[in-house]
C-alpha cells in the first residue's frame, strides 16, 4: 500500500534542518575593536590580572636593584640599575605570552570561542584582537616599569628618535611573544597544562641571556647559548639605543655587535615563521 508524502511535512522537516543563513558582519576594525574591549573589561572587573605587569616587574627592579646589584659588575663603569632596567622590560615582554596562552586556553575550555563563531564575525579577528589586548596589557607593565626605574636612578641619556625606537622593537618583540602564547593556548587543553610548560620554558630563557647578568661571566660553553638568545639582542639594542651600556667587545656574538639589526630581524623573522603555525594550531583546536 503506498504512501503519499504530505508536503507540508516535508517543507517543515527541511526548515527544521536547514543551515542557519549567516549574514554580513560589521566590518573587521569593528569586531577588532569589539573583542578587544571584551577582553580588557576583564581587567577593570578583576584588577589582580594586572599583576603579572605591575607587582612583579617592580619586585624585580627592586630585588635585583638593591639586593643583587652591588654583586654584580658591569663593563664600562655603568650603573647596574640602568643596566638592569631594559632586561626586566624585555623579560615582562616575554612573560606577556603566559596571559595570551592562558586567556585563549580558558576562552576554548569554557566554550566562548564557540559562540563567537555562531556569530557573524572573522575567524582572524579573535586572534588579532587576543594580540592588540595583550600589547595593551603588556605596555601598562612598561610604563610602571619606567616610572619605577626613574625612582631608582634609570634615566634615558640619548635623544627621542633612539628612545622611540629602543620601545618599538621592545613591542615587537612582544608581538612575537603573543603568538607563542597563541600556540601553547590552542595545543594544550589545560590552564594547568598551559601554566607548566610556559613556566619551565619561558622562565629559563629569559635568564640564559644578558637580562640580568654579562654574559662574559657565563661558561664559555654557555655564553654562545646567551649571546645568540634573541632576547639577548633586544635587551642590547635597547640599553645602546637609550644610553644604558655600552657597545658590546669585539668576541662577542655577532647579534650582539649590531644589536639593532639583529632584534628588527629575529622580530621578522620569528613572526613569519611562528604566526601561521599558531593560526593552524588555532584553526585546527577549533575545528574539533
Amino acid at each position: 500500500m503506498s504512501t503519499v508524502a504530505d508536503p507540508t511535512h516535508t517543507s517543515a522537516t527541511h526548515e527544521r534542518f536547514a543551515m542557519p543563513v549567516r549574514h554580513e558582519g560589521p566590518p573587521l576594525s569593528r569586531q577588532i575593536s569589539a573583542l578587544v574591549r571584551r577582553n580588557l573589561f576583564h581587567i577593570r572587573r578583576q584588577p589582580e590580572n594586572l599583576a603579572d605587569v605591575t607587582i612583579q616587574p617592580v619586585m624585580f627592579v627592586l630585588l635585583f636593584a638593591f639586593v643583587f646589584g652591588g654583586a654584580i659588575a658591569v663593563a664600562g663603569g655603568v650603573d647596574y640599575r640602568e643596566w638592569l632596567l631594559p632586561g626586566i622590560m624585555a623579560q615582562t615582554m616575554a612573560f606577556s605570552s603566559f596571559v595570551v596562552a592562558a586567556g585563549l586556553c580558558n576562552d576554548l575550555n569554557k566554550g566562548i570561542i564557540d559562540r563567537f563563531r555562531t556569530l557573524p564575525i572573522q575567524r582572524a579577528s579573535i586572534l588579532i584582537a587576543r594580540s592588540a589586548s595583550s600589547l595593551i596589557h603588556s605596555s601598562i607593565g612598561v610604563v610602571v616599569m619606567s616610572l619605577t626605574g626613574l625612582v631608582v636612578g634609570w634615566r634615558i641619556r640619548s635623544g627621542i628618535v633612539d628612545a622611540v625606537l629602543g620601545y618599538l622593537i621592545l613591542l615587537g618583540f612582544g608581538f612575537v611573544m603573543i603568538w607563542i602564547g597563541i600556540v601553547v593556548g590552542s595545543r594544550l587543553k589545560t590552564i594547568e597544562a598551559v601554566n607548566g610548560v610556559m613556566f619551565t620554558t619561558i622562565f629559563p630563557i629569559t635568564f640564559l641571556a644578558n637580562t640580568f647578568a654579562p654574559p662574559e661571566s657565563m661558561p664559555s660553553w654557555l655564553r654562545p647559548v646567551a649571546e645568540w638568545n634573541p632576547l639577548a639582542s633586544v635587551v642590547q639594542a635597547m640599553r645602546e639605543l637609550w644610553g644604558n651600556a655600552p657597545a658590546v667587545g669585539p668576541d662577542a656574538a655577532l647579534p650582539l655587535q649590531h644589536p639593532v639589526l639583529a632584534s628588527l630581524l629575529w622580530i621578522v623573522g620569528l613572526t613569519v615563521i611562528i604566526a601561521p603555525i599558531a593560526v593552524k594550531a588555532f584553526d585546527a583546536r577549533t575545528r574539533d
